[in-house]
């Protein structure tokens, strides 16, 4: 089974759709690196945004530019709490992926957290399944005390929070949450990845559902195509995987994403700082990415690396599904010449 695409999605109108200018804002408290700083417009939060595209923005003022990161010094023994914004595809899962493999830093996932409260039937928990059942969203303050029910237990701990905050209230009350335990966050990372890569990006993810593991045909296969690395189970696309659903999930982005960047780039000096990384693939983030990691905490240690148990397991798999596949191959073949000869 060929899993590569009949076709590379072209920037549509579709996606033209979801970027229009906005007014630059001036930056403050912001480093990024690569490319020139960048502003973020000051839409209210509780108000439709007019979705626009970050590289159409004018660059802001008292903003480091280039590759160093000037709070390095500050930063000596500090703990690293991080959340990572990025557009939809833009690599968020496979940096973070990255950073947890090789450093020790947790990665929490709000979504993971949630359905475990619903398991063991916590009180909030059962509140999340009963607005879950009904369709309904949850309350900002009921995912705050999904997240920091585990944060409190992490008090010297590096880690990643991934899935939120998604907007500006969210921020807000997640940062005076943290405060009152004294552990506020100490990196904002913005992955800034074009439209246009990401909307080709789309078109060649394939994702192992059950774990969440994503692969992609033109940068980042499987060992066998078709199948997962770890498991050997079946790979498939996911429903919004399309032009028109990403199109709305950019401008989802943008609406509520953009104020809360605003809000992160303008705070003190003394607290953490937005960083924004820029590039066309996760290969060519990640070394902005570690050198602002090992810049600004350089305590965090890295992770010894040994085969385990789970890692030869995941070889043995993959050897597996191969040799399956060959054996389904040549049982076919030997079908096809007794078929030949039965003719003649």
């Amino acid at each position: 089974m060929s899993l590569l695409p009949t076709r590379v999605i072209p920037p549509s109108a579709v996606l033209r759709r979801a970027r229009v200018l906005a007014v630059a804002s001036a930056g403050v408290n912001h480093v990024v690196l690569k490319q020139s700083a960048r502003a973020f417009g000051n839409s209210s939060a509780s108000k439709s945004a007019i979705p626009f595209s970050l590289n159409s923005l004018g660059p802001g003022k008292n903003t480091t530019t280039g590759n160093e990161v000037d709070h390095a010094a500050e930063s000596k023994g500090r703990v690293l709490r991080m959340v990572m914004f990025g557009k939809p595809g833009a690599g968020k899962g496979t940096l973070s992926g990255r950073l947890v493999k090789k450093y020790d830093i947790l990665s929490l996932s709000t979504g993971d957290l949630l359905r475990q409260h619903i398991v063991e039937r916590t009180e909030v928990g059962q509140i999340a399944e009963e607005i879950v059942a009904r369709g309904g969203l949850l309350p900002d303050e009921v995912m705050l005390q999904v997240i920091t029910s585990k944060l409190n237990a992490l008090h010297n701990k590096h880690w990643i929070l991934d899935g939120f905050p998604r907007t500006l209230g969210q921020g807000e009350l997640l940062d005076a949450k943290l405060r009152t335990k004294n552990t506020p966050l100490s990196l904002i990372v913005n992955l800034d990845v074009p439209d246009e890569v990401i909307m080709s990006r789309i078109s060649d993810r394939w994702v192992h559902l059950p774990s969440g593991r994503v692969y992609n045909m033109s940068h980042n296969r499987p060992k066998v195509d078709g199948f997962d690395d770890a498991t050997g189970e079946p790979l498939t696309k996911r429903p919004d995987d399309n032009p028109e659903v990403f199109a709305r999930r950019l401008k989802q982005f943008y609406d509520s994403t953009s104020p809360l960047l605003s809000y992160y780039s303008s705070q003190p000096s003394t607290t953490a700082k937005l960083v924004t990384v820029r590039g066309e693939t996760s290969d060519e983030i990640w070394p902005q990415l570690e050198s602002v990691i090992k810049a600004s905490f350089p305590l965090i240690k890295e992770r010894v690396e040994v085969v385990s148990r789970e890692e030869r397991r995941r070889h043995s798999l993959s050897d597996a599904v191969l040799g399956r596949r060959e054996e389904i191959r040549r049982h076919s073949m030997s079908e096809a010449v007794l078929s030949r000869r039965e003719r003649k």
